[in-house]
C-alpha cells in the first residue's frame, strides 16, 4: 500500500464532483486500500477520493478505536448514494483537509446508503449516529461541499484566519498535503 497526499482547502480539486465509477478496476481497489491506509496515517475516520485527488465516486470509513467503537469492519464504498435521511444531531467535525479547524455540524442522526463494495456488488446500509455524520461528511466532499459550507457566514468568517493558512500551506500536520494550486488528476 503506499500513503498518497490529501489535498488542503481551496484547492479546486476540493470544490469539484466526483465521477460516477462505471467499471471497477483492481486499480481502484488498490486506491481504495492505499485511502484506508492515508488515513489512518493521519488518524482520520473517512477519506473521499476528491481528498486524494481522484475525481472518482469512492469513499472509505474506518471508525475503529474511535470512542465507543472497539471493532468496525473497514469500509470501501464505491458510488455510494444516500437514498434516506432521518433527524437531525448537531456535533463538532473536523477534516483532514482543513487541519486543525473543527466546528459544530447539524447532520441527520439516521441514514440509509446504497453503494457498490470493493468486488463492485450492490449494497445497502442503514448507519446511525457517527457512522452516518461520517458518511454523510465523505459523500458532501464528493459533491465538493466541505463542512464549513454547512456553517453560518458569521461562523465561517470566525474560521477565515485558519482558513487563510490552511490555503496558503502553513500547515504543521503529521501527514503529506498538497496546497491549492496544485495538479488535479481526473
Amino acid at each position: 500500500m503506499a500513503l498518497l497526499a490529501i489535498y488542503t482547502f481551496n484547492h479546486p480539486v476540493l470544490r469539484k464532483k466526483a465521477r460516477t465509477i462505471k467499471h471497477p478496476t483492481a486499480d481502484l481497489v488498490r486506491t481504495a486500500d492505499d485511502m484506508l491506509e492515508t488515513m489512518r496515517k493521519a488518524n482520520g475516520i473517512g477519506l473521499a477520493s476528491n481528498q486524494v485527488g481522484l475525481l472518482q465516486r469512492l469513499i472509505v470509513v474506518d471508525m475503529t478505536g474511535s470512542e465507543g467503537v472497539e471493532e468496525f469492519e473497514p469500509l470501501a464504498m464505491f458510488n455510494p448514494e444516500v437514498v434516506d435521511e432521518e433527524g437531525k444531531w448537531a456535533l463538532e467535525e473536523g477534516c483532514l483537509s482543513l487541519p486543525d479547524l473543527r466546528d459544530e455540524v447539524q447532520r441527520a442522526e439516521r441514514i440509509r446508503v446504497r453503494y457498490r463494495d470493493r468486488n463492485f456488488d450492490a449494497r445497502e446500509l442503514e448507519a446511525t449516529g457517527m457512522l452516518s455524520r461520517v458518511i454523510l461528511h465523505e459523500v458532501d466532499h464528493l459533491n465538493g461541499v466541505l463542512f464549513v459550507d454547512r456553517l453560518s457566514v458569521i461562523k465561517r468568517n470566525l474560521h477565515r484566519g485558519r482558513l487563510n493558512k490552511i490555503d496558503r500551506g502553513e500547515l504543521e500536520v503529521e501527514y503529506d498535503v498538497i496546497p491549492n494550486k496544485s495538479k488535479v488528476i481526473g
